[in-house]
């Protein structure tokens, strides 16, 4: 019997038994039987060496065209075993009578998108948006950003170590210390991102959350340039009328500091309150986003510590900078009039539904 003619038996042989398959199980056990290293083809392989060497390259080819149809007799008979399970399963589980579900299409998440129109109106305006690494050393996290050794940030209690010199980050600012070491001055960029810390989870708290980070350093760069930037990013995620204030308060790495604060949303900010105050005799109540003050503080802000422009190789006698950060979740709790964080965590449809 020639090549050929063996082969052309062997598919044929196949064939016949593929009919009777009807498991996984025995269709693996015929590949192996007929493909397998033991296999059939492997014997038939073998049997080359016999032949003149002339006719060799002409076998091997015949042997390899044989191959691909006994695969594709194989795979053929796969599709078929999964459009039996299918009818199985259908045939079983599927009452044809139940009332047609209707679906819903996707939308984005309102933190992600929260984070994307942010950083698309920094972009705007010359920005770049840079990701970093959520491990990071106490170097960057910690030493290059002027904060001391006593301070409670450091503290087992309060951030996530995985061993003394490496940390889940606490804050989006160890890329200030990344981007100012990889590029000279002048910088504008933005980093948004996970960040973890060892909060008790409440309405106003998770230990995993997202910030998005500020950094503009260059010749001349004064605190008007940061209030007018976030001036802008609270009117173009919240509307035309939002208000930015600063309270003075204390960073390591910043000097002067201050906390930022946005006009409420929901209530209009404190002249809107006040005439709520003045209203008894209409029954208006206080506004549950802000509690009445008109304010809502969404993160914190200043000018670049001179200690940390200098830990970067930076001359504070030479260029200035800001920096700001802010929850991604605080952010968007304010747009959505959100009172509870962990909603953005329990992936209810409904809730989402509601903000697609």
């Amino acid at each position: 019997m020639s090549l050929t003619e063996r082969l052309n038996a062997l598919a044929a042989e196949l064939a016949a038994a593929l009919q009777d398959v009807r498991d996984e199980r025995t269709l693996e056990e015929l590949r192996i039987a007929y493909l397998g290293r033991s296999g059939k083809i492997t014997e038939i392989r073998r049997s080359i060496g016999k032949l003149p060497p002339q006719e060799r390259p002409a076998a091997g080819k015949t042997i390899n065209d044989a191959v691909v149809g006994l695969e594709e007799q194989l795979a053929a008979a796969e599709r078929d075993l999964v459009r039996l399970r299918l009818e199985e399963d259908v045939e079983r589980k599927v009452d044809v009578t139940l009332v047609n579900v209707p679906t819903s299409i996707g939308s984005f998440h309102p933190i992600r998108k929260t984070t994307e129109d942010a950083c698309a109106y920094f972009e705007a305006h010359g920005f770049a948006v840079l990701l970093g690494p959520e491990v990071d050393t106490t170097r960057h996290n910690f030493d290059a950003l002027n904060i001391p050794p006593e301070h409670p940030a450091r503290e087992g209690f309060d951030s996530f170590y995985l061993r003394p010199d490496l940390l889940l980050r606490p804050h989006t600012s160890p890329m200030q210390i990344r981007a100012m070491e990889a590029y000279g001055p002048p910088i504008a960029i933005v980093v948004p991102g996970k960040c973890y810390r060892r909060d008790a989870v409440d309405a106003r708290h998770l230990y995993q959350f997202n910030q998005i980070e500020g950094l503009m350093v260059g010749e001349g760069i004064h605190f008007g340039h940061l209030r007018g930037m976030l001036v802008g990013m609270c009117r173009e995620l919240f509307g035309p009328n939002q208000q930015v204030r600063f309270r003075p308060s204390y960073f390591p790495f910043t000097e002067p500091s201050a906390e930022i604060d946005t006009t409420c949303p929901r209530c209009g900010g404190p002249s809107a309150t006040a005439l709520r105050a003045d209203a008894q005799d209409d029954k208006v109540g206080t506004c549950s986003t802000c509690g009445g003050s008109g304010w809502i503080e969404i993160g914190g802000s200043g000018m670049v510590h001179p200690n940390v422009l200098r830990n970067v190789g930076y001359d504070p006698d030479e260029v200035s900078g800001w920096a700001f950060g802010c929850g991604i979740e605080r952010l968007a709790m304010i747009r959505y009039g959100i009172s509870d964080i962990r909603e953005f965590i329990w992936n209810e449809p409904s809730f989402l539904e509601q903000l697609a």
